[in-house]
């Protein structure tokens, strides 16, 4: 590459982290390196269970789409900046996702073993690269989109990764170490594996290690066919093995595995291979370490035999929230693990509910309602829930109402020792009007789209944001179809609908200055809630409705299904998906910073970068909502 080239590149590496870490003379080496590849729009660049490339990928031009193996759903999508393909670099292995050129781009692919030997150098490098390969996206995004409003990546504060906590704390291995020798047939060590439920065997000669066989070698090298199930041990280990000393933080453990690209630590006595084992540090081992990672919290959650041992686990799962924040994941990402979490923790509250209150009469379904209907409730706010419940005779309908009437009141008052408030307006299950049979709940939206006074649309725009959580999904299903029955007979209910989306105040006055409330106990606060982020859900509701999609509830995703349905509007959407997860993330900042919901703002604890952003997201909401007057024809709107 010529030096001109070279410099371009590493002025522009330069400009996103892990790279602004590097000095300028090692920046210039790797830049030397790259290759430049171009990508016609919907090009492949690699496969699912493909084998590992030599590179991983810089995004310079374009965007690239990467899309798990079922279907072909899009995970994430990669802009200007972002690094995608550490696979490679991490663990050696095949890909897991599909990476596609979402439009022409231009990638800079960076040797691996050029890289590899940074790590060593730079720990804010090495620490970097983990936190981007650990969320599962392939890349945190970078700084330059991170701050720019009203794109996908908008409202995301960029850093470098921080390991306060797994720098210090030791990691523990695994003792109970299972050994062969290096004559023992490879049918034996694999047997062995499979009784111990271990995924490596260490070689041991005179006591001391001599190789180490894991799942990967046996794959490899004898389920291809490359050696006989008969082979010894001495021909299908990875040899030397690579020692290190007993006592290893996390963040070692973390670093050691991605600089020699295995995925499991031998240690000894002294970290070298001229003395006795003493443990083994599996990545498994690692996930464990850490704890909050959402699969062992998943598993607490399933776990737990009393309501009020949930609390503790809703605070870890805060703080994985907070380190999702911190680190840059996408919100498409955060917003679902977080709601699966918490969904969860919803279903663990019903099953031990329904273990007190005995076997119920007929079945029922329980409804997340509000922004827990739609993945939007990353912080700890009030309850919004509602039960319904299969049709009885009437003989028997007092005694079935009474059943759960007390099962929701018992959940409700679960929900509320684990940190969910009360709802202010009683919108919960424990409300009769909010528990009630399905022929009950069919005749109240009927009414509603049928006669949608001010009310009647305020309630089926928190109704219809429902979410199935627990229970019977026939019951689920028959409701949704009543619902978009209904709504098709009588299309009159999208334009109230409409109308009501358009009732929030105006974020800005006339010379674009911020509204704020003008009394009460928020006065002089911006509203976030009210004046931004619900106008956003109430144009993608009634947008999303009037296409009679159902089953996708989350308002970034409505958005995207939006830009799917109509190509001509497909960037704009895209921009109002965009711009309502940067909204999210910015509340749940604001929220987890103040210790409250995030909802009212105190502006002069903003900085001016932040107020931009927040102004940029406000043209966009003024053109969605030009764009729902218009196609509903709503005239009487708020401006």
């Amino acid at each position: 590459m010529s030096n001109r080239i070279a410099e371009r590149v590493a002025d522009f590496l330069g400009r996103y982290p892990p790279f602004n870490d590097l000095t300028k003379r090692d920046l210039r080496r790797l830049s030397e390196a790259v290759e430049i590849i171009y990508k016609e729009r919907g090009t492949r660049i690699f496969g699912v269970d493909e084998p590992a490339h030599e590179f991983f990928y810089v995004i310079h031009r374009g965007a690239v789409e990467l899309q798990n193996k079922d279907g072909g759903e899009i995970i994430d999508i990669c802009d200007e900046g972002d690094l995608f393909g550490l696979r490679p670099l991490m663990a050696g292995e095949n890909y897991k996702l599909e990476a596609v050129s979402r439009e022409d781009s231009i990638l800079y692919a960076l040797p691996i073993s050029e890289f590899r030997p940074l790590i060593q150098t730079y720990e804010e490098v090495g620490d970097f690269v983990i936190a981007s390969f650990a969320s599962n996206t392939r890349n945190p995004y970078s700084r330059k989109i991170s701050n720019t409003p009203g794109n996908a990546l908008s409202g995301m504060i960029s850093g470098r990764h921080d390991t306060p906590f797994t720098e210090i704390l030791p990691i523990h291995p695994r003792k109970d170490l299972v050994y062969c020798t290096p004559k023992t047939p490879a049918q034996e060590v694999a047997a062995m594996m499979t009784e111990n439920n271990v995924g490596s065997v260490i070689v041991l000669n005179n006591n001391l290690p001599q190789g180490i066989i894991t799942d990967k070698d046996l794959r490899n090298k004898i389920v291809t066919g490359a050696h006989p199930i008969s082979a010894p041990a001495a021909e299908i280990m990875t040899s030397p093995v690579v020692t290190y000393p007993a006592r290893m933080t996390i963040t070692q453990a973390q670093l050691a595995m991605m600089k020699n690209g295995i995925g499991h630590l031998c240690l000894t006595e002294d970290g070298t291979t001229e003395s006795p084992v003493v443990g083994i540090i599996s990545k498994y081992d690692l996930m464990l370490a850490l704890g909050n990672s959402p699969e062992v919290l998943l598993r607490a959650i399933k776990r737990t035999r009393k309501v009020k041992r949930l609390k503790p686990i809703r605070s870890r799962i805060a703080i994985l929230l907070k380190g999702y924040l911190e680190n840059n994941i996408p919100m498409s990402i955060t917003m679902k693990m977080i709601s699966e979490l918490n969904d969860a923790c919803i279903k663990r509250i019903l099953e031990l509910s329904l273990r007190k209150q005995g076997k119920p009469p007929v079945p029922f379904a329980w409804l997340a309602m509000g922004s827990q209907g739609r993945g939007e409730q990353l912080l700890q706010t009030d309850q919004d829930n509602a039960l319904v419940y299969e049709d009885v005779s009437r003989a028997d309908s007092e005694m079935v109402s009474a059943y759960f009437l007390q099962l929701a009141k018992r959940v409700n008052e679960g929900l509320k020792t684990i940190g969910y408030e009360y709802c202010p307006a009683d919108m919960m299950a424990s409300n009769p009007n909010w528990c009630k049979p399905l022929s009950a709940w069919k005749e109240t939206i009927s009414s509603w789209i049928h006669n949608p006074g001010k009310e009647e649309v305020l309630l089926s725009s928190i109704f219809f944001d429902f979410n199935y959580t627990f229970g019977s999904r026939n019951l689920v299903t028959e409701l949704s179809n009543h619902i978009f029955s209904n709504t098709d007979k009588y299309p009159m209910f999208y334009y109230h609908l409409a109308s009501g989306a358009l009732q929030n105040p105006s974020p800005t006055g006339f010379f674009r200055q911020f509204l704020v409330e003008q009394d009460g106990k928020h006065k002089d606060f911006f509203d976030l809630k009210r004046r931004v982020l619900m106008p956003f859900t109430d144009a993608a509701r009634v947008l999303i409705l009037s296409h009679q999609v159902r089953y996708i509830n989350n308002t970034a995703e409505r958005f995207e299904k939006l830009a799917e349905l109509e190509s001509n509007n497909r960037d704009f959407f895209l921009s109002c998906s965009y711009a309502t997860k940067a909204l999210l993330k910015f509340r749940t900042k604001q929220g987890m910073l103040h210790n409250d919901s995030g909802r009212f703002i105190a502006l002069d604890t903003l900085n001016k970068e932040e107020k931009i952003k927040l102004k940029r997201t406000f043209k966009i909401l003024k053109e969605l909502q030009e764009l729902v007057a218009v196609r509903f024809k709503v005239s009487n709107r708020i401006v």
